[in-house]
């Protein structure tokens, strides 16, 4: 369950959930000129978190530290007491996560991912969700509607609904839900507690949750991330990573 936990904490934020809300009638085309979303844009960051999952039959604690180099790598750390239990690395190819514990390690495939939720998934996908990003591009077939709190920007690709829910105080994604309308497969992603890296706003804390069907039964997880530093900059970092020979493939 451990290792199972440690891969959710990667592949989970990538894909699908719906939501109903109350609508304030507004005209898509003019709302949709003016709708501003603000992104975090940076060459590379570092974060330090506390990701917490819960499977409905148990909970655990793990600390992350986190590098990215946009648009090309992803890079995390695990501990658990100041012992470290696992690494990651997500790049344009894969995601490989290690376990350091139980001395094994597994490689997942995009078109693997993307099978299995029924939605593109790649690259671009898992750091926008990591970051609080569109997880699509912007496109003319977007539906935009004022809310009674929020602008909803409503999109589709395939037979997966995304709806972004948009403060619109400071233009960022405060939600994401992501449905797969013929399995009704969903995940939500929540963001909260924006503040300033930068010149931007970055959320420093957030919510996946993940509704799956599978054979074995649904599947209800859960994974809160609070950040304790974010920072951003073009001073180069390092993504050290290898696997032991002795560690086996799962």
């Amino acid at each position: 369950m451990q290792r199972r936990a440690l891969g959710l904490l990667l592949i989970v934020p990538l894909v699908f959930q719906a939501c109903s809300k109350k609508v304030v009638p507004t005209i898509d085309g003019e709302l949709s000129k003016t709708l501003s979303i603000q992104e975090i844009d940076f060459e590379y960051f570092h974060g330090k978190a506390r990701l917490n999952y819960n499977d409905g039959k148990k909970e655990r604690e793990v600390k992350a530290n986190i590098r990215v180099r946009k648009d090309s790598v992803i890079w995390m750390t695990f501990s658990v007491i100041g012992v470290q239990g696992g690494k990651a690395l997500i790049n344009h190819d894969s995601i490989t996560i290690v376990s350091t514990v139980e001395k094994e390690y597994f490689v997942f495939d995009y078109a693997e991912l993307s099978k299995r939720f029924n939605f593109e998934i790649d690259y671009h996908v898992v750091q926008a969700a990591f970051l609080g990003n569109l997880i699509l591009e912007r496109s003319p077939e977007d539906k935009v509607q004022r809310l009674v709190n929020n602008d909803l920007l409503e999109q589709r690709k395939g037979s997966v609904l995304v709806k972004n829910f948009i403060n619109a105080a400071i233009s960022k994604i405060e939600r994401v839900e992501l449905t797969e309308e013929d399995t009704k497969n969903s995940i939500t992603l929540s963001y909260t507690n924006f503040q300033a890296v930068e010149d931007r706003i970055f959320p420093y804390n957030g919510v996946i949750n993940l509704y799956y069907k599978t054979p074995g039964g649904i599947l209800n997880n859960v994974i809160t991330f609070e950040y304790n530093k974010a920072e951003v900059g073009d001073k180069e970092l390092r993504f050290p990573f290898n696997i032991p020979r002795k560690y086996d493939r799962r």
